[in-house]
C-alpha cells in the first residue's frame, strides 16, 4: 500500500536540545513519543516523507508545494545554527500531485515560493526522523485559507499520486494544538483552547476523521491552533480506509498543546468516505435554507444563479413584495460556502431605483467581482448560503461606547476613505475589534484620525 502510515506531531523548537538548552526536559513525554515516531518511520523505510506544515509558504486561496530538487534549513533563528538539514525533494511525486490537483480544479502547485529554506514546522519533525532514518526524499506542502473540505481533497490527491507513482510514503501532519491553554502561556488563555485539545485528541483516539470537517472556523481561531488543516489533509489521505489509531502523547505544559499520534491504514471501508458524507449533509442543509428563505434571499440567490450559469442579469420577478419595488436602501449580499465567506459586496446608500434592483446588482457583484475571491463556479451553487442585509440610515456617534456589535454596524471614515463592517458577525465580539476591521477595510492607518457612524440592519437569511 503506497500510504504506509501517518503521524501527527507538534513542532516546538524548544524540543531540540540545542535550542531548548535544558528547557526541553519539561516536555520529555512529547520527546519520547517523537522518538517512537522516528523509530516507526525507520522501520517502514518509506521512499518519501510528505510533510504538511503551517509555517512554509501559505496563501489564502492556494496550496503551495515546495519546488525544485533540494532545500536546506537550520535552527539559526532559534539560536542553534549548527543544527542543519539538506533534503532532496521527490520531484516525480510533486509533479503528479500538481497534475491531479489541476485535473480536480484544486488550486495547488509550486508557484509563488517566497523562501526556499526549510521552516521549523518541517525541520522539527526531520530532527527526529533523520536521527533514525536517513533514506528517502521529502515533499513539503503548505496549508491555505481554503475550506477544510479542500484540505481533505488535497489529502485524497496525495494518496492517489503516491499510488500512481508507486511511491511508498509516510505522511507527517505537522501542527501544534491550541496555543491558549494556560494563562502563563505565550498567548494567554481562552476557554476554547482546552476544548479544542479535548475534542481533537478524542477524534484522533477514535480515528473519527469526518468530525474534523465539522470543527467551526471561528472556534479554531479562538483556540489559536495551528495544526487543524494539516490534520484534515492527513484525514483525506485515509479516505475510504479503516484506520488503526494510537495516541502516543498529549501535553500542555507550556500553554501550547502538543499531540503525537500514529495512524496505520487498514482494509477499504466505504463507510469512511467522510468528504462525500460531509458534502451531502451540507447540500441538504442548504436546500432546507433555500426552502425557508424569504423573497429578499430568493431574489439574491436567483440573481447569483442566473449570472453564474448564464452570465445574464436577472430581470425583476413580478411577484416581489411591493416594499422591495418602492423602497430605496443600501444593501449587502453575503455568500458563504462550507461555513466560509465566499463573497460579500454591498452599498452603504442606495444607488438604484429600488431595493430589489440594489439586491440584484450586489448579488452579481458578490459572486463575480469580490476582489478577495475568484468568481463562483456552477459546481458551487448547491453549497452556497446567501444572506441579505438591508441597511438603515447611518447616524454619527462620538465614541465606541455607543456601539453594540450585535445591534449596530459601523462606518469608519477618514476624508474620502471609508470602511464598513456589518453587525452581528461571528468572531467579532467587541466594538474595538469591529472598528479595527472596518478601519483596515477602508485603508485607514492605525494612528490616523477618523469619525464613526453606526447603523442598524434588517438581516434576511
Amino acid at each position: 500500500m503506497p500510504l504506509l502510515a501517518a503521524f501527527t506531531v507538534p513542532h516546538p523548537p524548544l524540543i531540540v536540545p540545542e535550542v531548548g538548552r535544558g528547557g526541553e526536559k519539561q516536555i520529555e513525554e512529547t520527546t519520547k513519543a517523537y522518538e517512537r515516531v522516528a523509530a516507526e518511520v525507520a522501520s517502514l523505510s518509506p521512499d518519501t516523507v510528505v510533510i504538511t506544515s503551517p509555517h512554509t509558504v501559505m496563501y489564502a486561496d492556494y496550496f503551495h508545494i515546495s519546488p525544485g530538487e533540494r532545500a536546506e534549513g537550520s535552527f539559526e533563528r532559534f539560536g542553534a545554527p549548527d543544527v542543519r538539514f539538506a533534503e532532496r525533494y521527490d520531484t516525480e511525486l510533486v509533479q503528479r500531485i500538481c497534475a491531479l490537483a489541476d485535473e480536480a480544479g484544486l488550486p495547488a502547485g509550486t508557484l509563488g515560493e517566497r523562501d526556499a529554506s526549510l521552516d521549523h514546522g518541517t525541520t522539527v519533525p526531520l530532527r527526529f526522523i533523520r536521527r533514525a532514518y536517513t533514506g528517502g526524499k521529502i515533499v513539503r506542502i503548505g496549508l491555505s485559507g481554503l475550506p477544510l473540505a479542500d484540505h481533505y481533497r488535497l489529502g485524497q490527491i496525495i494518496a492517489r499520486a503516491a499510488a500512481e507513482t508507486e511511491k511508498r510514503i509516510v505522511l507527517i501532519a505537522s501542527g501544534d494544538l491550541s496555543h491558549k491553554l494556560q494563562s502563563y502561556g505565550p498567548y494567554g488563555f481562552a476557554k476554547e483552547g482546552p476544548e479544542y485539545d479535548r475534542r481533537i485528541m478524542d477524534v484522533f483516539a477514535r480515528a473519527a476523521f469526518g468530525e474534523m470537517l465539522e470543527f467551526d472556523e471561528t472556534f479554531c481561531d479562538k483556540a489559536a491552533e495551528c495544526g487543524h488543516r494539516s490534520f484534515v489533509i492527513m484525514a483525506g489521505a485515509f479516505d475510504g480506509l479503516r484506520v488503526k489509531p494510537t495516541v502516543l502523547s498529549h501535553q500542555d505544559i507550556t500553554g501550547v498543546g502538543y499531540g503525537v499520534c500514529a495512524f496505520y491504514p487498514g482494509e477499504p471501508d466505504e463507510g469512511r468516505r467522510f468528504l462525500d458524507a460531509f458534502l451531502k449533509k451540507e447540500e441538504e442543509a442548504c436546500l432546507r435554507k433555500i426552502e425557508a428563505s424569504d423573497p429578499y434571499v430568493r431574489l439574491a440567490r436567483s440573481s447569483v444563479e442566473s449570472w453564474v450559469r448564464l452570465r445574464e442579469r436577472l430581470p425583476l420577478p413580478e411577484d416581489l413584495p411591493p416594499e422591495m419595488l418602492t423602497k430605496r436602501a443600501g444593501a449587502f449580499v453575503s455568500i458563504h460556502k462550507n461555513g466560509q465567506l465566499r463573497g460579500c459586496i454591498g452599498t452603504i446608500a442606495p444607488t438604484r431605483d429600488s431595493l430589489a434592483e440594489e439586491i440584484v446588482m450586489n448579488a452579481v457583484s458578490a459572486c463575480s467581482r469580490d476582489p478577495r475571491f475568484k468568481p463562483i463556479g456552477p459546481d458551487e451553487l448547491r453549497f452556497l448560503e446567501i444572506s441579505v442585509d438591508v441597511l438603515g440610515e447611518p447616524e454619527d456617534i462620538a465614541s465606541p461606547d455607543e456601539l453594540d456589535v450585535k445591534r449596530y454596524g459601523v462606518i469608519v471614515s477618514c476624508g474620502h476613505r471609508r470602511g464598513l463592517l456589518l453587525p452581528d458577525l461571528e468572531g467579532v465580539d467587541t466594538a474595538e475589534e469591529q472598528i479595527s476591521i472596518a478601519r483596515r477595510k477602508g485603508g485607514i492607518g492605525e494612528h490616523e484620525p477618523y469619525t464613526l457612524q453606526r447603523f442598524e440592519v434588517v438581516r434576511h437569511r
